[in-house]
């Protein structure tokens, strides 16, 4: 069987080191490279800054080669870099995973534009039970109803720079999906001062930061008498990395396409 040459972008963070690990320890995929901004990672061998051996591919500078050398590219960097990535797989008819959160509306039009020219598979989180949770919370709010309130809390480390999660706006979704509405139509990120009674059918998110907290969401159908609570917690980032590679081996020779993580683990 040929092996699925996957590439990543952002090769030298935090997340780009365990993608490596994982891509190198997976039967049937292949590290085909990484690229980094940063002057003094390049030339490093991927495997040694992945903590797992040499691989002997180096970390570049270059995305455009890298999509070129691929099958698939794997990107967890910032907003604006995931849409060139995006513009680059489409471009080279390449397939792309996009772990990245924060994106805008603007930015997802463009990852849109390009998801016809490319497989891509775009998941706010690529956890197997963040997904799992996402389907559930779709089901509960469709059969709970208007009459049980819906919030959203999350908790990540002091390092995160947007809020709420991605995750938690995939959750949001999920539940304004259930209830057959957009999500922008009914959320309620922030409360502060004299907000009044919480309007009806409503679905509020509240966000925690702090210390190293990996990721902790709990959706909340708070009814009269009764409060459901759903929840998952991350301990382990591998899990991303795990989901990630698990969506570039599906990806590979997929049809141009905007897929998630439901497609991947075929749950719809």
């Amino acid at each position: 069987m040929n092996q699925c040459r996957i590439g990543v972008v952002g090769c030298g963070g935090r997340m780009g080191r365990m993608l490596i690990a994982e891509i190198a320890a997976t039967d049937g995929a292949v590290v085909s490279g990484g690229t980094e901004h940063a002057a003094g990672l390049l030339g490093r061998d991927l495997g040694e800054l992945a903590g797992s051996g040499p691989l002997g591919v180096v970390a570049g500078a270059d995305p455009a080669a890298l999509v070129a050398a691929s099958d698939v590219i794997i990107d967890f960097t910032a907003p604006d870099a995931t849409v060139r990535h995006a513009e680059l797989a489409a471009a080279h008819g390449k397939a792309l995973v996009i772990g990245t959160t924060g994106i805008d509306a603007a930015q997802t039009r463009a990852i849109e534009a390009a998801a016809r020219q490319a497989p891509i598979v775009w998941s706010p989180n690529m956890s197997l039970g963040v997904n799992l949770l996402m389907g559930l919370v779709e089901q509960v709010a469709a059969r709970l109803g208007p009459d049980y309130d819906i919030e959203i809390l999350e908790m990540h480390h002091r390092l995160k720079v947007d809020a709420p999660s991605g995750t938690a706006l995939g959750l949001g979704r999920a539940a304004a999906a259930g209830r057959g509405q957009p999500l922008e139509d009914i959320w309620i990120k922030s409360r502060d001062g004299h907000t009044g009674a919480r309007e009806a059918g409503t679905i509020g998110f509240a966000t925690l930061r702090g210390g190293d907290v990996v990721g902790d969401h709990t959706v909340l159908f708070a009814g009269l008498g009764e409060r459901l609570e759903l929840t998952h917690k991350a301990s382990d980032r591998r899990i991303y990395a795990r989901g990630a590679v698990r969506a570039a081996l599906w990806a590979k020779g997929r049809a141009p396409g905007l897929y998630g993580m439901k497609d991947v683990l075929g749950l719809r």
